[in-house]
């Protein structure tokens, strides 16, 4: 239905959908469950996007949430195609953090993994996609995403 929007249309929707989720997070306080993909590709470098219906000037893991019943290297191999057009290969959850999110309790499952592929964003839910050196990660990104790239550097060793 929203793929049919034009893209500036679909990402203001993305945008409203986004405020009304957080607002009824507030009220419900429900249990989450997402997962965030640490996807490196051939050189070492790590992927990272920026959404276009939160904090778009931030760079953040791509991830979302976790579908009844599925796992949580499923969640990101699904994710990440549908973000970046990226094959996830050997997807391995190695960590499972819990955090407040708007009154919601969200556990979220990192998973890493390596791809082949170059990020091809959709210019509706992900504005850039873009790998970068583990060393030299733009200004922009997100504290939690380099604390979790942090993490699955120290889980390899």
């Amino acid at each position: 239905m929203f793929a049919s929007l034009p893209r500036p249309a679909h990402r203001l929707a993305l945008r409203l959908a986004h405020r009304l989720r957080l607002g009824w997070w507030r009220v419900r306080r429900p249990e989450l469950n997402g997962c965030n993909a640490i996807v490196i590709n051939p050189r070492g470098d790590v992927l990272l996007v920026r959404h276009s219906y939160q904090a778009p000037e931030v760079w953040m893991l791509p991830g979302g949430g976790l579908r009844r019943g599925e796992s949580a290297e499923a969640a990101a191999v699904r994710e990440l195609a549908e973000e970046t057009g990226c094959t996830l290969s050997e997807p391995r959850c190695f960590a499972v953090e819990t955090v407040s999110l708007s009154g919601a309790r969200n556990r979220i499952h990192l998973v890493v993994g390596t791809t082949r592929d170059k990020p091809r964003p959709d210019g509706r839910e992900i504005l850039a996609a873009a790998f970068f050196p583990l060393d030299d990660l733009p200004a922009g990104t997100a504290a939690t995403a380099r604390a979790r790239i942090a993490r699955a550097q120290n889980s390899e060793s």
